[in-house]
């Protein structure tokens, strides 16, 4: 029988905590006693999922004590992947990586040390402020997949990234390259709820969604052909004089040079490029442009088409302010980085990392906009106007394939270790084959995990990192809104777990980075930095939490009125100055898919479907809840979505094992043979692996290259965006065939 729990128990606390399994942050209530957390909730009174949790929320305690999870710090015994361990103390693993780090940095220079990062996983301006004081430019996850070339690119157009939208008022959404029916919940629940009261819907996705089945018009759109589609709806937009045009006369930059550029993009031309009939472009522009004020909502799918993702966002940037629907009431508004408490950017330490190593940043040479010499040129704009930065750790990295080749090709220098926090590269990172030969042969690898993934097997070092219910949260769309959400830990790490700002500390002060710059001991200390200039009367971090929790001021609309656009002209600039100063098209300059059977028709001969790898489903959002079984008893095998037209000429039944194949590597998933999907089209889904697999096969373990999309993504230099280097997930040829019984000939 299960144990019963009273929660009107007087020895149960109840902590305010928050969920860590995807961007929402949702709010819980943990009810702990004696140091165990017994029960967990939703908590009714958080402004985002006001008491509901899904099903990755209500998970939270399976996650907690998980028989998986690493417990103690594993220093390698054996060979690289043999999985042999001793365990050792949190002192001699930071004495012993230390003593390591400084010896490379002496040998090799600081830029021989780069850190690879998880997605809203670990304090990561604390990784960024240890990388800055260590010397290294090289810091890296991956937000070149997920928003920040939407934020760099918007804020060089607008002077801030528009990127919060005044739903209430809004008359027409368009979900561009999202599924929030599967993915964020509380945000599907706001949109059917203001569709109800007669907000129209545009939904722009390959796939028939849960969000396409309430939109008022789905585009069912080519993977990767956003940029076809967005220029054709400016086109449509300028040439029957549907734009604002004194908003455009009073505050747009480069209108005429723009109307010249887009009178070839017509419907007509983008309808073979984009799958779709002339006359839906046309109709959809039209719902979008007359229904002001409205708004475009952010999906990932334009940050992850490699080469033509630049020019795609700043085309729908462009769409945003030719139409007036930009920092007005029902439009997307311009949040600012926050004056009323201190942004992540502040804490990061930049200044201390000299300008001779930003110039050693790999990447930074080829993709110009989220590195340094992009960053430097934005910040510079931004204090100027906004009086802070944008935070450098999401908007100024690493190009991750870049790093992963210097690993293999010691070009243009060696990296000779690699710190890896919450993620899995070999999983999440593209062309899975090079990350996984990169991780064998880096020289010094240390993991802070959850689990024993593939990664952590390669490691040298693998430490046991806490998880949400373990560690305070601070939510402020990583400094670049005016918002912020709190949470505080229910319980201290269990085990001899640890949070990643110890590690960050711990390792910096082993390294002389000195007691005056790591000044606060332990992230509540932290924390209440961060908080305490909202003027609140609480004494400390969870003080705050438990009183206010959350700090959501009340919209600004029309700022640019009375201050203009925080740009060098003061204007939204469709021609954009920051574009042309780093050498590139200011504006958008149409590039098809980096591989699509127009362009490429022999290839596509042989690839003839066109593929897209970044299906999020639920009850997963990345790859860290595979190991619990309740979840993976939802999900329990890898499903592949194919038209059954297509199916049917293959030989393909539903259930069927498949391989799709790609000119990078084949994996194998099962058919979900669907009408959702166009005959010429097939979507994988990610983050596949298999922890279930003990026995630990060297060249592909727990088989985290046998359904993982990332084997067939392309990362190759000429395939990525040349303005932030973002590399292709979509938009890709592949082809399908059925595998033997067993799947595995």
């Amino acid at each position: 029988m299960p144990k019963v729990i009273d929660l009107r128990d007087p020895d149960i606390e109840v902590r305010k905590s928050m969920c860590y399994f995807c961007h929402t942050n949702c709010g819980v209530l943990a009810y702990v006693r004696d140091g165990e957390v017994v029960y967990i909730e939703g908590d009714p009174d958080h402004p985002t999922n006001a008491g509901g949790l899904c099903c990755r929320g209500n998970i939270a305690l399976k996650h907690l004590d998980h028989p998986d999870r690493i417990n103690k710090p594993l220093k390698r015994t054996g060979e690289k992947g043999a999985n042999q361990w001793e365990e050792i103390t949190w002192g001699q693993a930071l004495d012993e990586i230390a003593e390591r780090l400084a010896a490379i940095k002496d040998e090799y220079g600081a830029e021989a040390v780069a850190t690879a990062g998880g997605t809203v996983r670990t304090d990561d301006w604390a990784r960024r402020r240890f990388m800055n004081l260590f010397g290294s430019p090289n810091s890296f996850h991956n937000a070149l997949l997920c928003w920040i070339p939407t934020f760099m690119i918007e804020t060089a157009i607008s002077g801030w990234s528009p990127f919060l939208s005044d739903m209430e008022n809004s008359r027409v959404a368009v979900i561009w390259g999202a599924n929030p029916g599967a993915s964020t919940l509380p945000a599907m629940r706001g949109l059917t709820d203001l569709h109800e009261k007669g907000l129209k819907l545009i939904c722009i996705d390959p796939r028939f969604t849960e969000t396409a089945a309430h939109a008022d018009l789905w585009l069912p759109i080519r993977p990767g052909a956003d940029l076809a589609l967005a220029l054709a709806w400016i086109n449509v937009i300028i040439d029957e004089e549907l734009y604002d045009a004194g908003f455009v006369e009073d505050w747009c930059y480069g209108f005429k040079e723009l109307v010249e550029h887009v009178e070839q993009f017509t419907p007509e031309w983008a309808a073979p490029l984009t799958w779709l009939d002339p006359e839906l472009i046309r109709e959809s522009a039209r719902m979008y442009a007359t229904n002001t004020p409205g708004n475009i909502q952010w999906g990932t799918s334009l940050d992850q088409q490699g080469k033509p993702s630049g020019a795609a966002i700043h085309a729908r940037a462009i769409l945003r302010a030719i139409t007036g629907n930009i920092d007005c009431p029902g439009g997307d508004l311009m949040p600012g980085p926050s004056m009323e408490y201190t942004v992540d950017e502040e804490l990061e330490a930049n200044e201390y990392l000299p300008e001779e190593q930003r110039a050693k940043q790999l990447g930074s040479e080829a993709f110009k906009l989220c590195s340094w010499p992009g960053y430097r040129l934005i910040s510079d704009i931004a204090r100027e106007y906004w009086g802070k930065a944008p935070t450098a750790e999401w908007m100024c990295e690493a190009n991750a394939p870049a790093v992963f080749r210097a690993i293999l090709t010691e070009d243009p220098y060696p990296i000779r270790a690699l710190l890896v926090a919450a993620t899995n590269p070999v999983n999440s990172y593209g062309n899975s084959r090079e990350v996984l030969e990169a991780l064998k042969k880096v020289d010094f690898l240390v993991t802070n995990e959850y689990w024993m993934t593939s990664a952590a097997l390669y490691s040298d070092y693998v430490l046991p990192i806490a998880g949400a219910l373990e560690r305070p949260v601070v939510h402020n769309n990583y400094g670049c809104a005016a918002s912020i959400v709190t949470g505080e830990r229910a319980v201290y790490p269990l085990h001899e777990r640890g949070t990643d700002y110890w590690f960050w500390q711990g390792l910096g002060l082993r390294l002389g980075q000195g007691e005056e710059l790591w000044p606060w001991a332990n992230e509540e200390e932290a924390y209440f930095d961060i908080v305490e200039p909202l003027g609140f009367e609480v004494d400390d971090y969870n003080g705050f939490v438990r009183e206010v929790g959350f700090y959501f001021p009340k919209p600004e609309y029309y700022r640019y009125k009375e201050e203009g656009f925080f740009t060098r002209t003061g204007r939204v600039e469709l021609y954009s100055t920051v574009l042309e100063e780093l050498g590139y098209p200011p504006l958008p300059q149409y590039c098809g898919p980096v591989e699509n059977e127009v362009e490429h028709p022999e290839l596509a001969e042989e690839y003839p479907l066109a593929l897209s790898t970044a299906g999020g489903f639920m009850p997963f959002h990345h790859s860290e809840e595979f190991n619990i079984k309740e979840l993976r008893y939802l999900r329990h095998d890898p499903y592949m979505e194919i038209n059954p037209a297509t199916a049917a000429r293959l030989g393909i039944e539903d259930g069927d094992w498949c391989w799709v194949e790609t000119l990078r590597g084949r994996i194998r998933q099962r058919a979900n043979v669907t009408n959702a999907v166009h005959e010429k089209v097939v979507l994988v889904q990610r983050g596949w692996w298999y922890p279930e697999r003990k026995e630990i096969c060297g060249d592909d373990p727990f088989g985290v290259l046998e359904s993982n999309a990332n084997v067939l993504t392309a990362t190759a230099e000429e395939h990525c965006d040349p303005i932030s280097g973002t590399w292709a997930n979509r938009g890709l040829l592949c082809r399908v065939y059925k595998a033997e019984e067993g799947g595995l000939s």
